[in-house]
């Protein structure tokens, strides 16, 4: 009994640290949706340009799109003419973050973490999208008509962000979140704090440790903060924690299988390759950096005292996930 206390404990800990900055979130993904439509999105990346991978990276990283919903546009997008190299860095760098798992990343983790993990989806992405291209080729651009200009008035458009924001997002991640959390409170209690320390000091092992559970897991990115910062405190190096929160929320076996239908099996192998080559790469960088910037002291406490702001947003989210949960069904 004791020990279900302590769990609950540790998760309503964790909610109530990341809640405020989540809701956040919330509110500029739904912004975020108005100004980066699905037709700005084709319009802008159904293109045969050099630049295809960077504007996709570029728009990918901020877009509030999990796993799940990016195969769906990626798809879309491909058929209405856009590049494979496009394709293939919309696909790796979009899932990786958000605007609303940023923020739960700044939360947790602090604003050196956050800024460098959109730094990490947004060059992995580029890799991804100029290694597919090279081998695949090109792309011939279907006919589409022309969409109609939007002639929603502003109260419609805020009214669609508030419902994107707040009930479309939310049914989404919700499931995900909260197990997230749950297994966060659970490890938390298992786990002692350094717990890992003296099994995986070694730095490489825990990444490849980290690779064997990012690659075939199926999280949002903003589920895989909570887990990510309870391997901190088990031990895990920042570095390790970092290849965890690319390969997690970019790579599943649903991602892999519908860009091999989209650009090719061979294409496939080399994105998963590259992705995860970078994936490395920014660990060990994390790894050399943290010294020198101190990341692991901006790791929060999540233990600490919580203010009424804390509290109250905590309440407000779990309202809104079991929404989006009852909404899912």
């Amino acid at each position: 009994m004791q020990a279900l206390l302590s769990i609950l404990t540790n998760i309503w800990n964790l909610s109530q640290e990341m809640a405020p900055y989540l809701l956040f979130g919330f509110i500029a993904a739904g912004s975020l949706s108005q100004i980066f439509s699905r037709t700005f999105v084709k319009r802008h990346l159904g293109q045969q340009t050099k630049y295809d991978a960077i504007k996709a990276a570029l728009f990918g990283v901020p877009m509030p799109i999990c796993s799940c919903g990016v195969l769906p546009l990626a798809a879309s997008l491909r058929r209405q003419g856009a590049s494979s190299s496009a394709t293939a860095s919309f696909l790796a760098s979009t899932p990786q973050t958000g605007v609303d798992s940023l923020l739960v990343t700044y939360a947790l983790l602090g604003w050196v973490f956050a800024l460098f993990r959109a730094l990490a989806a947004f060059i992995s992405g580029i890799f991804c999208g100029w290694s597919v291209q090279s081998i695949t080729p090109p792309h011939i651009e279907q006919e589409s008509s022309e969409s109609t200009r939007s002639t929603r008035s502003l109260r419609q458009r805020l009214k669609e962000a508030l419902e994107h924001g707040f009930i479309t997002l939310p049914r989404d991640i919700a499931r995900p979140l909260i197990i997230g959390l749950i297994l966060s409170g659970i490890l938390t209690e298992w786990i002692p704090q350094n717990g890992f320390e003296s099994h995986l000091n070694q730095p490489l092992i825990s990444m490849f440790i980290m690779i064997l559970i990012g690659l075939p897991l199926y999280i949002c990115s903003s589920a895989s903060v909570p887990l990510a910062y309870t391997f901190i405190q088990a031990g895990i190096t920042p570095g390790a924690a970092l290849v965890f929160l690319i390969l997690g929320p970019a790579t599943n076996m649903a991602t892999l299988t519908t860009l091999g239908q989209l650009i090719g099996k061979r294409a496939a192998i080399i994105f998963l390759i590259v992705l995860t080559a970078c994936a490395l790469f920014a660990g060990i960088l994390m790894n050399t950096i943290t010294p020198q910037l101190g990341i692991l002291e901006h790791v929060c406490d999540a233990h600490a005292d919580k203010s009424i702001l804390h509290t109250t947003s905590a309440i407000i989210l779990y309202l809104i996930l079991l929404n989006g949960i009852r909404l899912k069904k």
